[in-house]
């Protein structure tokens, strides 16, 4: 028998939906006050981007982070919009401690 991973998917609290539904809201706060140094972008830096999808990233001191994010959420980030996304710098999932750099940048208000 194959388990089938889907959004409906629970750990016993949440599903999957929830928790990137979860993300989805923080990381637009996270934007939204810094949004000086943030974007969003229906387009990659190459013009290719994932079917209902759109990018949206910031750049904090120790470099930028990035999530991809449903359009249907779009309207949620209220930071400029960039015809193409910046060039992906390499950046992966272990590098969102990056975001805790933001904190230090705003009580030195260098952002």
């Amino acid at each position: 028998m194959v388990n089938v991973i889907d959004g409906d998917m629970s750990d016993g609290y949440h599903t999957f939906n929830e928790l990137y539904n979860h993300r989805s809201v923080l990381f637009s706060v996270i934007c939204n006050l810094n949004s000086k140094v943030a974007w969003k972008s229906k387009k990659h830096a190459d013009g290719s981007m994932f079917n209902n999808m759109f990018v949206v990233g910031i750049e904090t001191p120790a470099g930028m982070f990035t999530y991809h994010d449903e359009m249907m959420w779009w309207n949620r980030y209220n930071v400029p919009e960039l015809e193409n996304a910046p060039e992906w710098d390499g950046h992966t999932s272990d590098d969102v401690i990056r975001l805790y750099t933001l904190v230090d940048s705003m009580e030195n208000d260098e952002l």
